[in-house]
């Protein structure tokens, strides 16, 4: 399953047109072959901006012990929306691919986890979506990490949105 019309990159700024299907499956060949054990963690993050939203969706490979990369897919909508509804946007986009490169990293036997940028600190309003996130993810068959452990979303998206 594809979404939109794809256009992810890189941190560098790397551009690829390719489904994220076909970019997932060409890095763990390449991965495994170089003796990498690999897990993929997908995340995303969004700013506003006025009536504007941006979000970022990142698909972070990590190398055990040898470091990590990450494709990114920016989006922007014009939207005024609640909190809750933005962080559910966000892990929705982050279903989305999990669920559609989900059978290329089972082939290739490669764990995924999916991250969410919601705070499990009720002091934080993104607070507010953290149980439908964790049900909605966990219910997909993922495993869920929230901040402070949400590296792909609070980190990798976020630097990209």
């Amino acid at each position: 399953m594809e979404t939109q019309e794809e256009i992810w990159q890189n941190m560098d700024g790397k551009f690829f047109r390719q489904p994220i299907t076909q970019l997932v499956e060409e890095a763990i060949i390449r991965e495994l072959a170089n003796g990498h054990k690999l897990t993929v963690c997908v995340g995303s993050d969004s700013h506003v901006y006025g009536e504007a939203i941006n979000y970022a969706t990142a698909v972070v490979f990590i190398r055990e012990g040898k470091g990590a990369f990450t494709f990114i897919r920016k989006e922007r909508a014009i939207q005024t929306i609640s909190i809750k509804e933005r962080m559910l946007n966000e892990v929705n986009k982050s279903v989305e691919i999990a669920y559609a490169i989900g059978s290329v990293l089972e082939m290739y036997n490669v764990e995924m986890e999916v991250h969410a940028d919601i705070n499990t600190d009720p002091e934080f309003k993104s607070n507010v979506a953290l149980k439908d996130a964790m049900g909605y993810i966990m219910g997909m068959g993922y495993i869920f990490k929230a901040k402070p452990y949400a590296f792909a979303s609070s980190n990798c998206a976020d630097m990209m949105v």
